[in-house]
């Protein structure tokens, strides 16, 4: 084994849409590095991404060492101009206005001890330290390995890097991993960093990105499965499973929005979505005729319950991977869709990757090689788990084979009149260990797929129609995935009290991994168990709800407090594999909440589709565990159970059956105001919270501006801005920002941005930029507690 730690005896890796075909390992053309050093066999590169952006490369063969960065990259985004190189006998150092790298020295030769002798790893030494602006060391590499072994009949090498672990950090990110109900802080965790669908605890989705508390973050560029050792035993490491060199950025930051820009620019910008993803989004699995689709619609209308989204699920095909609709279930899709349009209404349709042996496309894929194939070159059909017998892959990292799904998917089901792709099973749901793509083995690229496949279709639908945001429900994602404008989810949680309570820690730190729109299915997908286990007695009467929930008693209340929470996600959109998921079908007391929150999430959708431009400016999520904001504050670093929405807005949401107060956290350095009855409290410690089933904590910070729009069934209608909320105790700013919900003109800065402003010592807010709204603002300015 091939190894390298400094100890001998120790023993063991910018645009919103860019053409596929520039990325990727053969992404050569990065420009030339700053520098390749050679310390005794062992290269290095250096080349940065901009001031705050250090890419290190390390392999023991030059070659290797030199080769552009890998998927998920952006191609051309080298920028060496605001470095310096400087270089004698202690090293080599790197250094810009906003951080600086050295590269140790090759150790002097000497003598190697009895245990070198044995033991001594064959790699030459590598050593480097990081420093943030302030001169401050946030990052110390020791060393690093490449352990060869063979995989899926490659020679290659398990390939990995370890840092020193300072006790007071704190490591986030890392994907989607669903073990913990609770802690936030990765410290002292492995984690398995690959996409697997089966996870006990919940789907995992790898997206390589870690950021400490010390103010940095790694992007680890290895595709393959991938395992982050985060502060055990004093060491943070990752170790890849297949690769034949070490490549990682560093990415320096004062602010979220520092260190998040710089992931922006290396893997890509986060677009808006249409204005119409942020309202909600209605699913099930699933409705089986156009007539059902229709009466559900129709109904919320007739409610006038907000909805913006109709969703159709799977098995509206006739064969898996026939690419058709049904006509006995859908005889008429574009009449459907005419009439949801004009209900202010849009629709998804879920596009699989699958294609059955029976189907009319499978003989043509299969010739042309267009499938996931074994060693033989045989395509692989279904998976020996599960009892999956459903049909081949399509191959996405095939750039004809992209091409040709998304022309099928268009003509055959899109150009019905739907409005936006679902892609499931993106993970793959097909695992391709041990299995080929047309780039090599799906063991080495474990975890691309869900970025060429779905960049693909959205690649498709700019050009088909290039001045309507894409929008695409995606289950997996991958470094660089946000910039393809999906929509990502949890996967097939389980529709119960302990799913509700991982998906809070789970989704903070998928968020922190520059994955911004993330959500789940409120209800839990899975199939809903019709009786109950809890011991406590529902808060919510389930009369009226027994055809969806037959004794399972306590799960309207479940579902509702599952709503609460989606209210003050990224995205809000019911799904399940149950009889029935509208809101009107939980029981009578259900309703009246549910329609509540739903109003509430329509007023605020001013707020929330102004964070959804700051994010795109930034690269930031909206959706933030506390320690973004609050990094001064000890208390908060491993708080899993609470996060911040936006800037104003500290959540907390009730995951407990039964339980009607909940101890919440709110954070030093503000004042705080409960959302619900205006008190206002000091930070800096827990407290108490009434928690009926009515409400869910939720608190704001004092200095807030909050706009709130006037009641609309759907965002297809023009909102006007009703009343403007400030929370006083502090000054206080809020970029107020719309455009038409739905072209890319944003990119070309159309659209309106409206600065606000409270002055708090006179208590005076003003607007500049809107001379419309600066006009309006003394009528709809209400001032908490006055």
């Amino acid at each position: 084994m091939i190894k390298h730690h400094p100890a001998p005896m120790r023993r063991k890796a910018l645009a919103v849409s860019i053409s596929l075909l520039a990325l990727g390992a053969a992404a050569s053309a990065q420009g030339a590095p700053i520098a390749t050093l050679d310390r005794n066999g062992a290269w290095v590169s250096v080349e940065a991404y901009g001031p705050n952006v250090v890419r290190v490369t390390i392999a023991a063969d030059k070659a290797e060492a030199l080769k552009g960065a890998g998927y998920g990259i952006l191609a051309g985004g080298a920028d060496n101009a605001a470095f310096r190189h400087s270089g004698d006998k202690d090293g080599d150092s790197f250094s810009s206005p906003a951080l600086s790298l050295h590269v140790a020295p090759a150790p002097a030769p000497r003598v190697p001890t009895m245990g070198e002798k044995y033991f001594a790893p064959q790699l030459a030494p590598v050593a480097l330290q990081v420093k943030n602006a302030k001169g401050e060391l946030v990052l110390d590499m020791t060393g690093w390995e490449m352990a060869p072994q063979t995989v899926n009949t490659e020679k290659t090498y398990q390939t990995g890097a370890s840092f020193s672990a300072p006790a007071d950090e704190h490591y986030y990110g890392m994907g989607q991993n669903q073990e913990s109900t609770g802690p936030l802080d990765l410290r002292g965790r492995v984690i398995d960093c690959k996409h697997w669908y089966d996870a006990p605890a919940g789907e995992t989705v790898c997206v390589p990105f870690m950021v400490s508390s010390k103010g940095y973050g790694i992007v680890w560029d290895n595709p393959s499965a991938t395992r982050f050792i985060a502060g055990v035993n004093g060491r943070t490491g990752f170790q890849s499973n297949v690769g034949e060199r070490v490549s990682f950025f560093v990415i320096t930051g004062n602010t979220p929005e520092e260190l998040y820009s710089g992931y922006a620019r290396v893997t890509g910008r986060t677009p808006i979505p249409p204005k119409a993803a942020f309202g909600l989004i209605q699913s099930k699995a699933r409705y089986d005729s156009q007539q059902e689709v229709l009466r559900v619609a129709n109904t919320y209308r007739q409610k006038k319950y907000p909805l913006d989204i109709m969703v159709v699920d799977w098995f509206y095909w006739t064969r898996m991977g026939q690419l058709d609709i049904d006509p006995a279930q859908f005889p008429d899709p574009d009449a459907m869709n005419r009439e949801l349009h004009g209900l202010g209404m849009q629709s998804i349709i879920s596009i699989w990757p699958r294609f059955e042996t029976a189907g009319r496309y499978y003989n043509e894929l299969d010739a042309k090689g267009y499938f996931l194939k074994d060693k033989d070159g045989k395509t692989v059909d279904g998976l020996p788990s599960r009892s999956d017998r459903t049909g081949a892959l399509i191959d996405a990292t095939n750039p004809a084979a992209r091409k040709w799904y998304w022309e099928h998917a268009r003509d055959n089901v899109l150009s019905h009149g739907f409005d936006y792709p679902w892609l499931d099973e993106t993970e793959p749901d097909l695992v391709p260990d041990g299995y080929f793509y047309a780039i090599g083995s799906g063991d080495r690229y474990h975890n691309v797929f869900p970025l060429l496949h779905v960049e693909g279709v959205a690649d498709g639908m700019r050009a088909w129609k290039p001045n309507k945001r894409a929008l695409i429900l995606s289950r997996a994602a991958y470094l660089g995935a946000q910039r393809s404008g999906a929509l990502f989810w949890s996967s097939d949680i389980q529709p119960s009290w302990e799913a509700l309570a991982r998906q809070i820690p789970t989704g903070l730190n998928m968020t922190a991994s520059g994955i911004a729109y993330w959500g789940n299915d409120v209800g839990g997908w899975q199939w809903l168990p019709q009786s109950t286990k809890a011991s406590k007695a529902p808060l919510l009467d389930p009369a009226g709800a027994t055809d969806t929930v037959g004794q399972n008693h306590d799960y309207p209340e479940l579902f509702t407090r599952w709503f609460q929470y989606g209210t003050f996600l990224p995205t809000l959109r019911v799904h399940g594999d149950r009889k029935h998921t509208e809101l009107w079908e939980f029981g009578a007391q259900a309703e009246a909440i549910l329609a509540r929150y739903d109003r509430l999430r329509y007023q605020l959708m001013p707020y929330i589709y102004s964070q959804a431009k700051a994010t795109y400016d930034s690269g930031a999520p909206f959706m933030r565990p506390l320690w973004m904001d609050f990094p001064h504050d000890p208390q908060v670093a491993n708080i899993g159970t609470q996060y911040m929405f936006g800037p104003a807005f500290l959540v907390a949401p009730v995951t407990e059956q039964g339980q009607t107060q909940k101890d919440v956290y709110l954070p030093a350095g503000s004042d705080w105001y409960n959302f619900w009855t205006n008190e206002k409290l000091a930070g800096g410690r827990w407290i108490k919270v009434a928690a009926p089933i009515e409400q869910m904590p939720v608190f704001v910070r004092a200095g807030a501006i909050v706009p709130l729009g006037a009641d609309i069934q759907s965002t297809a209608t023009r909102q006007a801005i009703a009343e403007i909320k400030v929370y006083p105790g502090k000054d206080g700013d809020f970029a107020l920002y719309d455009d038409d919900g739905v072209s890319y003109d944003y990119e070309k800065g159309e659209g309106t941005l409206a600065r606000l402003h409270w002055n708090d010592g006179a208590g005076r807010l003003t607007v500049s930029g809107d001379a419309e709204l600066s006009r309006q603002a003394p009528g709809l300015v209400k001032v908490v507690g006055k």
